[in-house]
């Protein structure tokens, strides 16, 4: 095998090569840097690539294999998308506001990779706080699609996607609030997911909506995000909205013997207007899930319609109240005290260091929470949450799975979506997921006009290992994740 062909290894695959001697840790991480130093000029992935570091991890890594005690993970090059709390390396957000941030320690994701010996090749490019779906919104710059470098990767874990779709990381942790994983996984032909809401823990994640922020593994494969997820799971007493005793082994339990499964297909993700190929591939997949015996049936969720409205009102409330605390006194971008009033100074500095969309969401929340519209908008919306919860409660009890598009296109062009409005709608798919709590997975479907497609599969809480069985016994019948984006090929 040739230098150059190991970035195109799964992890399970250099897992084999490292355990066999055949490469070291050092040698394999050497090939990422000199990859991303080579690509990324193209993509623009990365925010930040720790070399040096990577190095120092990867010769620690190759004594734990010395010594035999790797784990699935030791040795493997990553990235951690910039919103991640890493210690003594710099967590931005992709803001000016934490331009200059450096955490004192690190999130608990990263934490238990580093345990495992994973190797941190840097932080990933994102929609600033992770607040928009074309990572166009980064304080630093844009990131470009690796299957078409006129077009977006998605968001707002664009950065996390490309890096994996374009061959400069194994794989990359992303954090999903209303599809963050997903969208941008379906945008560039890779697999996302989102877990379970408590499944991984989010302290150190640089909050956006606290009841609906999630971190997921961005991957290659299927086999490669149950080994990440298996890694990056279980409780953790430093967050609060952890669950307990939720560990699985969800790599034994992926099988490509899923017949007598049964998956529901909701009509209300299907409306008029959506790509009419990124339908038709959708129901490609599900004749190919027919075909592996799962028992298909179409299912209702009527309130499916109110989830956008409902998710508009939640998370930038939730962001508004978490945002607060950049106010220029106790850490991050400050406007220096130059004026006579505190407060037209911390107004200064918000203004300074939020961009645009940051701070539109501030608005509006704080007019969702504000005195005489708390009850109408911000109240209602946790009433209709719940309504949609157990709506899908109540699927679930017929269905073992839901099947739908990730988003309503493929990817368009950079810059070409400025209407705030028209933006919000790609994550009108994927939403509900984060509204509800579910496990969803996007894995790659087909290709349309040159770009990748991505399907959703979304399972009732904690179901996260029947999400990851299907969606490995669709992906082990088809193929489709052996694409590759013409970046990854060379070209």
């Amino acid at each position: 095998m040739f230098k150059d062909e190991f970035k195109n290894l799964t992890i399970h695959q250099a897992r084999e090569l490292l355990d066999s001697k055949e490469i070291s840790s050092k040698e394999l991480t050497t090939v990422f840097l000199e990859r991303i130093e080579s690509v990324d000029q193209l993509t623009n992935s990365y925010i930040s690539v720790t070399g040096e570091f990577a190095l120092e991890q990867a010769g620690f890594a190759d004594e734990k294999i010395k010594n035999g005690n790797q784990s699935f993970l030791t040795g493997i090059p990553m990235q951690l998308k910039d919103n991640m709390s890493t210690k003594g390396i710099k967590t931005t957000c992709a803001s000016k506001m934490l331009e200059n941030y450096i955490p004192s320690y690190n999130c608990t994701v990263a934490q238990r990779l580093f345990s495992e010996g994973a190797i941190l090749l840097g932080k990933g490019n994102l929609d600033e706080f992770a607040m928009g779906s074309s990572t166009e919104n980064s304080y630093f710059h844009s990131t470009a699609n690796p299957w078409d470098l006129e077009k977006v990767p998605g968001g707002s874990s664009g950065g996390p996607a490309a890096a994996v779709s374009a061959d400069e990381c194994l794989f990359s942790l992303g954090s999903d609030t209303g599809g963050s994983i997903r969208q941008p996984a379906s945008f560039c032909g890779v697999v996302g997911m989102k877990p379970t809401y408590g499944l991984v823990s989010r302290f150190g994640l640089i909050a956006f909506a606290s009841s609906l922020d999630q971190i997921g593994p961005i991957t290659k494969d299927v086999q490669d995000c149950a080994i990440v997820l298996e890694s990056i799971s279980g409780y953790d007493s430093k967050d609060s909205t952890s669950i307990k005793n939720t560990h699985q082994d969800y790599v034994a339990n992926l099988k490509t013997d899923i017949s007598g499964m049964k998956l529901g297909i909701p009509k209300e993700y299907f409306p008029e207007g959506m790509d009419e190929s990124v339908k038709k591939l959708v129901y490609q997949a599900i004749e190919e899930f027919k075909k592996l015996g799962v028992e298909i049936q179409e299912v209702s969720l009527p309130h499916t319609d109110y989830a956008l409205a409902v998710y508009y009102i939640i998370a930038p409330s939730e962001a508004a109240a978490n945002l607060a605390r950049y106010d220029g006194v106790k850490f991050g971008f400050s406007s220096k005290g130059n004026l006579e009033d505190i407060f037209d100074d911390i107004e200064t500095t918000r203004e300074g260091g939020f961009g645009q969309e940051v701070q539109r969401r501030i608005m509006m929340g704080t007019y969702a929470l504000s005195a005489g519209y708390y009850d109408a908008y911000y109240l209602k919306a946790q009433k209709i949450r719940t309504i949609i919860r157990n709506e899908f409660n109540q699927v679930f009890k017929d269905v073992d799975a839901l099947i739908t598009p990730t988003a309503p296109t493929v990817a368009f062009n950079l810059g070409d979506v400025i209407d705030p409005l028209q933006m919000y709608l790609n994550d009108v798919f994927t939403q509900p997921a984060n509204i509800a709590g579910l496990p969803s997975i996007s894995i790659p479907c087909g290709i349309s006009e040159g770009l990748p497609v991505g399907l959703q599969l979304m399972a009732a809480p904690l179901n996260d290992s029947n999400v990851l069985k299907l969606a490995y016994a669709y992906e082990q019948s088809t193929g489709w994740h052996d694409l590759k984006s013409p970046i990854a090929k060379g070209i």
